[in-house]
């Protein structure tokens, strides 16, 4: 149990949040890496338009998973919650219930995917070359949702227990398995997107099972006895109360990502290439804050189940302070060696001019993101979904207003795009510190000791 386990409720705040911090970067870094190889062979071996048929569906398929892991990572703040305040029935408990719930979303979500998958794409403007293997490889993703569902549900219900190694283990698994079918199905037997998504698929499956059996074998909440197995409405309802404004937050910073590329895509294609460049080089800094923000929030869920809030805010004191010297750091790498950087993903030069000045402003507004992400675990741990909604709102108004303001109506051109962000950014982070300072959060715990 102890090696399942972590108690965060007693101890020093930050060797217990870089304890669960670097086993969740680690295993975020490494699935940036494993997603960038896995692109790489279906792009390889079947041609860009394969690889765009693929990018087509991204953010569609993104916001089903959004919907399943904001309702598991609302079970793990309630496990977590149950588990500062020591109540061990409860927790069994609400692993079963939340179980049922996420088994269902899973299952539903899948069927729906697999209904609306044509007409969606067709609606968006999918090109006509890339349409029929984007509604392929999209059926068989969607299809595989309740995977994906569960896998995240065992991943977030380890990680409220304190327990961020196993998900990690598990993530490499799935991983490595993800690429050897990715060789197998691609490659070998030549089944084009359909092979990548058969893989992706598969491999989570295998990765949910084995997780699940691991964590029964292994974890001594995950045994349950039949008392623990009945419906519980009121841990339903809890756990849909926290997950349910975490999914909308998630499925809205999405749709509002889709309205900045619009307004990418009136720019011409340079400005395109250094967005993507510029997206996938933030997407990389970023892993850090959120394996520090997964940390502070169970940190913080435990604590408060504890009734110990002294605890939460001398968490997110030193989280500040680790936030802000990353930031430092970055902005220094960025200003030094920014056409390094651009020239690792593309060879134009104009492209990497581009590049280069757009990654300098995306430096100089980097700390209110990271603040952002902190703030956020911190809130979400403790049980204050209505930010959740509010935050997500937020960042639609912030991208959709800045993007107008500076596209249509102020001379800034093309850094229109990255200024937007920036400032979005430092609206939200800004909006984040005065619900924090509220201290709304404080009453928001579902369960005290």
């Amino acid at each position: 149990m102890a090696n399942m386990v972590q108690d965060m409720t007693t101890g020093k705040e930050v060797p217990l949040l870089l304890k669960f911090t670097i086993p969740l970067l680690i295993g975020n870094l490494f699935q940036q890496c494993y997603s960038i190889v896995d692109s790489a062979i279906v792009g390889h071996v079947e041609g860009a338009n394969a690889l765009g048929a693929i990018g087509c569906t991204n953010w569609i398929t993104y916001i089903f998973f959004a919907c399943c892991n904001g309702v598991g990572i609302g079970a793990g703040i309630l496990v977590a919650q149950f588990f500062g305040a020591s109540k061990r029935r409860n927790i069994r408990q609400a692993i079963a219930n939340s179980f049922y719930i996420i088994l269902l979303l899973g299952v539903a979500l899948s069927v729906l995917g697999f209904l609306i998958t044509e007409p969606v794409l067709i609606l968006l403007g999918t090109p006509d070359g890339q349409l029929e293997q984007a509604i392929d490889y999209m059926q068989i993703i969607c299809s595989g949702t309740f995977a994906v569902a569960l896998y995240n549900y065992v991943a977030n219900v380890m990680r409220a227990l304190g327990d961020s190694k196993t998900p990690l283990l598990f993530l490499l698994i799935a991983s490595f398995l993800n690429i050897a079918l990715d060789v197998i199905f691609v490659v070998e037997l030549g089944f084009g997107v359909k092979g990548a998504a058969y893989a992706t698929v598969l491999a989570q499956l295998i990765a949910a099972i084995f997780s699940m059996v691991y964590a029964v074998w292994k974890n001594p909440y995950f045994r349950m006895e039949r008392r623990d197995l009945k419906f519980n409405k009121e841990l339903v309802v809890m756990c849909f109360q926290i997950g349910m404004p975490l999914a909308a937050q998630s499925m809205m910073i999405s749709l509002s990502c889709v309205i900045l590329q619009s307004m990418v895509n009136r720019f011409d294609e340079a400005v395109v290439s250094a967005f993507t460049v510029t997206s996938k080089v933030e997407l990389l800094l970023d892993q850090p804050f959120i394996a520090l923000s997964s940390a502070i929030s169970t940190f913080t869920g435990q604590n408060m189940g504890a009734g110990k809030q002294d605890r939460v805010k001398k968490a997110f004191r030193w989280s500040v302070l680790i936030t802000t010297s990353y930031c430092v750091l970055v902005a220094v790498a960025i200003f030094l060696f920014d056409e390094q950087i651009a020239r690792l993903f593309v060879q134009e030069s104009y492209v990497i001019d581009i590049s280069a000045m757009a990654l300098r402003i995306m430096g100089i507004m980097y700390w209110p993101l990271g603040m952002i992400f902190i703030i956020r675990g911190l809130l979400n741990g403790a049980g204050d979904a209505g930010y959740a909604l509010t935050n997500g709102i937020v960042e639609v108004a912030g991208r959709i207003g800045f993007s107008v303001l500076f596209v249509f109506l102020l001379p800034v051109g093309m850094w229109s795009v990255w200024i937007a962000t920036g400032l979005t950014w430092c609206l939200t982070a800004f909006m984040a510190y005065l619900r924090y300072r509220k201290g709304i959060w404080k009453t928001t715990t579902k369960v005290t000791t």
